[in-house]
């Protein structure tokens, strides 16, 4: 499938055992990880530097073949599977630690580092890399770069754009753009490196980053909050805020429906709260100074919470195993969901005023059109963003309801629309929203997103067909 002499002359360029092509060799590359997707590349190339990827993506830019750049393949909209003809460039061997600068407080990685040994390395200079997700044990920065990932912290850091100084992107042509920058103020032209954060591989193959670090925690209290609905979530965020002088890292809301089906499916999960109730907050608090005072300012919030009705039962961890415990029940939902059966998943953010007003008119409103469904909305309640899944009914066919799909979707996303939200929050467009995106940004946004695209990927031969599926 792809032009004649392709295969030897990347072999000459990166060696044999980095071009696979065996279809055993293939089998881990060519599907996403929800298993929505499957590839059939026709190639998957290891290479192990900047400059083999920028050969390699020389190489087939002359021979007229699309390039999918994959990382963890840890992505939840497709993003990085393969057609028909296309080669798959996989960074998961550009793993080095370039240069850790403590007094600068950066540090520069390849896009094959794990996520947790990048948070490894510099927890081990005493410093904090924030970005924290559930697949952080096999996520690769070159995808969470690629997807501006969020996470359970962005309330405090930001996304991962706002933790990134400088990137090195091989370009559509293969030439290497090499702007590794540490600095914290450069107003010299054009900040290009956010053309490519978030832009799912479409611009440029992201190969490395400077990235922000931050002082170790010193302190870090955690509490898992019965609250009566989102609205008293939304009112907590804010007196956590305060009273924490804003070291509110973390901000979750749970619906009971989440927990019951943890519990049932994860083994090792329990309630921490001796009586149920409709809503959980997971709150964390922590800060770089040293002493007690968030304990206090915890327990201040919940004590007036209890007089004012916004809380109910809270428990607070004693120690890192119950923190880590509480944790567990908040990032094993996607699991347990899937265990219990079909389910259908949204990934929004509204504004965290709208957020109460979004819950009940989005629940009731699917409700109506798919009675007996249950509604599963958990995430990041201190930046709006919400997975509003939706598990079938018990005993329907899951197949059928998957079917519903694009009915459920449009429900949901035309109320979020309303709201100024999103249809993809954090996990992009990938293959699975480019229609989405069409239908609900701006003709005046898609046209720019096509003439930058354009501009640095004329023949689309970089991801084709992520984010943005044709031309109009």
């Amino acid at each position: 499938m792809l032009p004649q002499g392709l295969i030897d002359a990347l072999i000459d360029r990166l060696g044999a055992d980095r071009v696979l092509t065996d279809r055993d060799a293939l089998i881990p590359y060519a599907r996403d990880w929800r298993g929505q997707f499957h590839s059939t590349p026709a190639a998957v190339l290891r290479p192990r530097s900047t400059e083999q990827v920028a050969g390699a993506v020389s190489l087939c830019a002359q021979a007229g073949v699309a390039v999918i750049p994959q990382a963890g393949n840890t992505g939840l909209v497709g993003g990085s599977v393969a057609r028909s003809g296309q080669v798959i460039v996989s960074l998961d061997r550009l793993t080095a630690v370039r240069s850790l600068d403590i007094d600068n407080d950066t540090i520069t990685v390849e896009a094959g580092c794990i996520l947790a040994d990048v948070q490894r390395t510099a927890a081990a200079e005493g410093r904090l890399f924030p970005l924290s997700l559930a697949a952080e044990g096999s996520c690769r920065i070159g995808g969470n770069l690629a997807t501006n990932a969020g996470g359970v912290n962005v309330l405090r850091y930001g996304n991962v754009r706002d933790l990134t100084l400088g990137l090195e992107v091989v370009l559509a042509d293969g030439r290497i753009w090499d702007g590794l920058s540490g600095l914290r103020k450069d107003n010299s032209g054009y900040d290009l490196k956010h053309w490519f954060i978030g832009s799912e591989g479409t611009l440029g193959i992201i190969t490395a980053a400077t990235l922000r670090l931050f002082p170790a925690l010193a302190q870090r209290e955690t509490a898992f909050i019965a609250v009566p609905d989102p609205a008293a979530a939304v009112r907590l965020l804010g007196e956590f805020r305060r009273a924490s002088g804003d070291n509110c890292i973390a901000c979750e809301l749970l619906p009971r429906l989440a927990l019951q089906l943890v519990c049932r499916h994860i083994p090792g999960c329990r309630d921490p709260l001796d009586e149920p109730a409709p809503w959980y907050l997971l709150v964390e608090l922590a800060s770089p100074a040293a002493g007690e005072w968030l304990a206090d300012a915890l327990q201040m919030v919940l004590a007036s919470g209890l007089e004012d009705g916004d809380v109910s039962d809270a428990v607070m961890a004693g120690s890192l195993d119950q923190a880590a415990a509480l944790w567990r029940l908040r990032e094993s939902i996607p699991e347990a969901q899937t265990r219990e059966g079909a389910s259908l998943k949204h990934d929004v953010s509204v504004p965290v005023s709208r957020l109460p007003a979004f819950v009940s008119e989005a629940g009731a409103a699917v409700t109506r059109a798919m009675p007996g469904v249950r509604v599963c909305a958990f995430g990041h309640v201190g930046d709006g963003n919400l997975h509003f899944n939706l598990s079938q009914p018990p005993g329907d066919d899951g197949d059928a309801f998957l079917a519903r799909a694009d009915e459920a979707g449009r429900i949901i996303h035309d109320l979020v629309a309303t709201m100024g939200g999103s249809v993809a929050a954090e996990h992009g467009i990938g293959r699975l929203k480019p229609a989405a995106l069409r239908r609900y940004r701006s003709p005046v946004a898609v046209e720019l997103m096509r003439t930058i695209k354009r501009a640095l990927d004329p023949d689309n031969r970089l991801n084709p067909g992520a984010v943005l599926d044709r031309e109009p």
